[in-house]
């Protein structure tokens, strides 16, 4: 019988293109992942994650996009264990993660063009930094949303739920309260046992086998430990009713929806991007959930990244 791999194991491979980044005084990782085709072997990619998630999360589809260009993967302050923006007293609103962003972009691409992907709650920081920085239109060759958003009416929820949750989160962001949220609600044992009895998490386990669930449920400890616990409550109360229509931006943007989204009305997705852009081209994602799962391969993750938009970013290349 072969040796079942634990979780460190799974996630050994990729610390080779793990780079340290400090930024602001902050202190995280960034990904780098240059493409192994010569012909896209000057095209850059900035893939941005959304709520809930990491570097490791979305490794597999950094992977399979770097077959299209180089790509960079920043870890967002009070994600993925980067320390937060609130040590250096500045609340983490999506308007100052999008400060942050367009600080790594400026730094990073100072004399480049950029493929720009966000996913889910990175495509609305990536919105708001495109709006409060209009000048970085002008880098951007592709805009890509990934199964993203602009308004917090896109959610499936009513209203109603989304103002229960939004005060939840933001009374549990009161200090110390946060502090006993982190210690105790998110205790490792607490956590496990959630992934076992509640249904919304069961889901992304049922297509698993026994060794893909035990490190599925191990690397959800993971996120859920690394993870900002103000970061990530305050930044989801503010997602819950956020607002992009206001400002637009003179881009065209490429919207992968998945089929089978749980979180959001792909209708009403449409609606609101187009007032943001200039343009909206859709693309079309079989998957069962709202993104691949947390441990996707880059065949896996593949399916984010449909034959469409694959070929959109050929045509960049001549």
């Amino acid at each position: 019988m072969s040796k079942k791999s634990t979780l460190k194991e799974v996630l050994l491979p990729m610390q080779e293109n793990i780079q340290p980044l400090n930024m602001n005084g902050l202190e995280g990782r960034m990904l780098r992942v240059k493409t192994d085709k010569k012909k896209f072997a000057k095209q850059e990619i900035l893939l941005i994650y959304g709520s809930h998630a990491s570097i490791e999360r979305m490794y597999g589809f950094a992977v399979y996009l770097s077959k299209f260009g180089n790509v960079t993967l920043p870890d967002i302050p009070g994600c993925g264990g980067m320390q937060s923006i609130e040590n250096h007293g500045i609340p983490p609103t999506i308007d100052n993660l999008a400060d942050y962003l367009a600080s790594f972009v400026k730094l990073k691409y100072r004399n480049k063009k950029v493929v720009v992907f966000g996913m889910s709650l990175g495509f609305v920081i990536v919105t708001r930094m495109l709006q409060r920085y209009p000048e970085l239109s002008k880098k951007v060759t592709l805009l890509v949303s990934l199964a993203g958003f602009s308004n917090g009416n896109d959610f499936l929820m009513s209203e109603k739920k989304r103002k229960r949750l939004a005060r939840s989160a933001k009374l549990v962001a009161i200090r110390p309260l946060s502090w006993v949220y982190y210690n105790v609600a998110l205790h490792p044992l607490i956590i496990k046992t959630m992934y076992t009895k509640r249904e919304n998490a069961r889901r992304k386990l049922d297509h698993l086998t026994e060794e893909q669930r035990v490190n599925a449920v191990d690397f959800e400890v993971m996120l859920w430990r690394n993870n900002d616990a103000r970061t990530y409550l305050l930044t989801a109360a503010e997602m819950l009713f956020v607002n992009n229509s206001t400002v637009r931006v003179p881009l065209v943007v490429h919207h992968v929806s998945v089929d089978n989204d749980q979180y959001f009305d792909n209708n009403r997705v449409e609606q609101h991007m187009r007032i943001i852009f200039d343009d909206f081209k859709e693309h079309h994602a079989s998957m069962p959930n709202h993104a691949p799962s947390i441990l996707a391969d880059p065949e896996e993750a593949s399916q984010l990244l449909p034959a469409s938009l694959q070929k959109e970013l050929r045509k960049l290349v001549k």
